[in-house]
């Protein structure tokens, strides 16, 4: 998979992408939470969303998308293995993980009513909360209130439960859904 990673990322952050497309870690989060979601969403639907202008993407990196979604969604099923968001690394060592965050919620967006019914649960508001607290607003503050001097440890925090809280979320759609 890590060459896959690789090519999607070079592709996607070449000059032959659509100026629309997500970048890699965007696309992470974006395609997992695909992978999550409370309603099934065509192909053609988050593909559009994922990259724009998707009638110009090449149909092999169409493909790598397709076969990363299929993966992450055969992880979360099985629970075999431990979800590994691609995340960015701060030159300072700290991970960094609100694109994927914003990518993940790009997601939810497809499908608000089912994601809010998920979320407005005592357990679902919980396991969504390391994604949810890398949200901001335009402004750069966050939309949870935190002071400015708690972000740093809170979202080091969030990012660390990311790839234990997503296939909760799966696992307890699915009880919720009953899918």
């Amino acid at each position: 998979m890590m060459d896959t990673l690789a090519t999607l990322a070079a592709y996607l952050s070449s000059d032959d992408s659509p100026d629309e497309c997500m970048v890699i870690s965007d696309l992470d989060g974006f395609l997992t939470g695909v992978a999550c979601s409370p309603a099934p969403i065509p192909t053609e639907e988050w593909l559009q969303v994922a990259f724009g202008e998707k009638d110009t993407v090449p149909d092999t990196i169409v493909a790598l998308v397709e076969a990363k979604l299929a993966n992450i969604q055969e992880i979360l099923a099985s629970q075999s293995a431990p979800i590994e968001p691609v995340l960015w690394l701060a030159p300072e060592g700290h991970t960094i993980a609100m694109d994927w965050c914003e990518g993940f919620m790009e997601a939810v967006k497809l499908r608000p009513e089912k994601w809010d019914a998920f979320m407005k649960t005592d357990r679902g508001a919980e396991l969504m909360m390391p994604i949810l607290v890398h949200m901001f607003d335009e402004n750069g503050n966050s939309l949870f209130g935190l002071a400015q001097e708690e972000i740093d440890d809170t979202l080091d925090a969030a990012s660390e439960a990311i790839p234990s809280a997503v296939p909760a979320i799966y696992k307890h759609i699915r009880i919720v859904t009953r899918q």
